[in-house]
């Protein structure tokens, strides 16, 4: 572990309110969320991270308390579980499986009280280095984002989790004018829309977000029309997530350390750009590359991490417009934060800093949306998504 960062490099912040509502259900299921849960860890593995890893989590002091290798798998760089909670899925983020260039896409089941993951199966994700894989709705279709191979591909996952072979497959070509990031596609993240009838992949190589139209009965990608949203020329799209009330999009783009506020048509799938905005200060010159955008319950605060720049930037939610203002900006407790997540009671955001080695969990208001200057850390090598199970 990074000596800048030890486990007790944040102090704890002070306590804040809870999120219980006056209504008895909200104030019911808060309750629930005040429990220990069972947070789960993709790495890059190597001598010292062999898995996927696991954690109690305490929301009511912030504390993780490590349980041990849930798993073990080959370069699990990203994880998702299924609706039911009874499955996950993760990207083996590599370029050779079973003797041909690609990627693999592995099914686990879940045992949340011995905090263990059972393998299913794996198979080919189709071109090489997946980096990111979601569930749909229905808990039926697994998307991967093959980064390496710039593709993206589809499978069908049966009541036992198991991944059939690729049902949908696709390799994108071209390049965009950024030569030593864009000579080629790559394809950095699938998205699900809210009403689970189209598929987004982010193409960090082409500028662009594909569109597709899917099928969750099948699995079965089919192009959309229109085919895809443009970005700006080398801003680099790589994270997309959907505002709570399926209005909008918040696209994160890697390489210009932007946010694109999107309009999302539900008719056609389409996605069409309103707000552009920068991360980082004009007159910071170092190196950023934006990486992700979590966005709370009520929709009314958005958080988007800068990596090398190694900071949060807290944003409030115009509930008219979908329009974004920055209310804060933390550091994120580590360096170079690939993920974070929000806990189930929303107090807390939690940071996966890769090159520090380190879980960061910086304390939230859920009142204001503003984040606390400092927080806990906890030891991890290489930690790359993190997921509450």
């Amino acid at each position: 572990m990074n000596d800048s960062v030890s486990r007790r490099t944040f102090i704890k912040a002070a306590a804040i309110t809870s999120l219980a509502s006056n209504a008895w259900w909200a104030e019911a299921k808060t309750n629930m969320s005040e429990e220990s849960h069972l947070l789960l860890a993709g790495t890059q593995t190597g001598p010292s991270s062999k898995g996927i890893y696991a954690f109690q989590w305490d929301p009511k002091s912030g504390e993780l308390k490590e349980l041990g290798l849930a798993v073990e798998s080959d370069n699990p760089t990203f994880i998702a579980l299924s609706p039911d909670g009874k499955h996950l899925f993760a990207a083996n983020e590599i370029d050779s499986y079973e003797g041909a260039k690609s990627g693999a896409v592995s099914g686990f089941s879940l045992d949340r009280a011995a905090a263990k993951l059972t393998h299913i199966n794996t198979v080919s994700s189709t071109s090489a280095g997946p980096c990111h894989v979601i569930v749909d709705a229905t808990g039926h279709t697994v998307l991967a984002a093959n980064y390496s191979g710039g593709g993206a591909a589809s499978f069908h996952v049966d009541a036992q989790g198991h991944l059939s072979e690729a049902v949908s497959q696709f390799h994108y070509e071209g390049h965009g004018p950024v030569t030593d990031r864009q000579e080629a596609s790559h394809a950095h993240r699938g998205t699900l829309s809210p009403d689970n009838r189209y598929a987004y992949i982010n193409d960090l190589g082409l500028d662009c977000i594909h569109i597709y139209q899917l099928d969750s009965a099948t699995s079965k990608l089919t192009p959309n029309d229109p085919p895809q949203w443009t970005a700006q020329p080398a801003s680099g799209p790589r994270a997309l997530r959907f505002h709570p009330n399926g209005k909008w999009a918040y696209c994160v783009h890697e390489l210009s350390s932007a946010i694109d506020v999107l309009a999302w048509n539900s008719k056609d799938g389409s996605l069409h750009s309103g707000q552009h905005l920068g991360l980082v200060p004009k007159d910071y010159h170092g190196q950023a590359a934006a990486s992700e955008i979590v966005i709370d319950r009520t929709g009314h605060y958005a958080y988007a991490c800068v990596r090398f720049w190694d900071k949060v930037v807290a944003f409030s939610i115009d509930q008219s417009t979908g329009k974004l203002t920055a209310i804060g900006t933390v550091s994120c407790g580590g360096k170079v934060p690939r993920h974070m997540t929000l806990d189930p009671t929303e107090r807390w955001l939690l940071i996966a800093n890769q090159t520090s080695d380190n879980i960061a969990v910086i304390q939230r208001d859920p009142k204001t949306g503003k984040l606390a200057e400092t927080g806990n850390s906890f030891p991890l090598v290489k930690p790359q998504c993190l997921v509450f199970a």
